[in-house]
């Protein structure tokens, strides 16, 4: 690893150590953000694993549902009631911190479920299909939010690790590297100084002598 292009004295050398350090506590504190961002992402993927196994039941129940409601109502009573049903959504936007960064999140807020048809011209299926597809529709919602956020969050990994790897490979080697060079060459000039000072202190010796 190349040193920094820095002349060889003490100031440059307090310097380099200061720079040194910096990077050290700087190095321990991404690794630290990295560890805390994979553990959040893997509990976040998990999460993300629960909801796809619910989703998974709730489609095996609803797409059943609706073929029954399909055979016992008919195709154009079954529109009919479709066409009928219209509900008011709202989006709240929130915010969650993890490891220090915030992450904007959209809420879907669900209203109340309504019969927008005739009680008393309508089957059961109808009302089993309502009630399965309102949940498959919070649970996609839900779903759209958790991977917004785990890809948001795998984001910040690889661009903490990037951090992480140029402070381990490029910055901490090559202030280590430029510190030794300066202490080595401070450290021959002070040994040519003390061989310098005792030749002149020989000669005195002499010419008194």
């Amino acid at each position: 690893m190349a040193k920094q292009n820095i002349a060889p004295t003490k100031s440059n050398l307090l310097a380099v150590k200061e720079q040194l350090r910096f990077a050290r506590d700087g190095y321990e504190l991404l690794e630290q953000k990295r560890e805390i961002l994979v553990m959040e992402l893997m509990r976040i993927v998990e999460q993300a694993k629960t909801l796809e196994s619910d989703i998974d039941k709730v489609i095996k129940r609803a797409y059943p549902a609706l073929k029954e409601m399909l055979i016992s109502m008919g195709a154009v009573r079954v529109e009919q009631i479709g066409s009928a049903v219209n509900y008011d959504f709202q989006f709240k936007e929130n915010h969650i911190n993890i490891a220090g960064i915030e992450f904007p999140t959209l809420d879907v807020l669900f209203p109340k479920r309504k019969l927008f048809y005739s009680f008393l011209d309508s089957y059961a299926e109808s009302d089993k299909v309502m009630v399965e597809f309102f949940e498959l529709l919070r649970l996609l919602t839900e779903m759209a939010s958790i991977r917004t956020i785990a890809w948001r969050l795998a984001g910040e990994v690889k661009k903490t690790q990037r951090r992480v790897n140029a402070l381990d490979k490029m910055v901490l080697p090559q202030s280590v590297e430029t510190e030794k060079y300066i202490e080595s060459v401070l450290e021959e000039r002070e040994r040519e100084n003390i061989f310098v000072l005792k030749v002149l202190k020989a000669r005195q010796l002499g010419e008194n002598g």
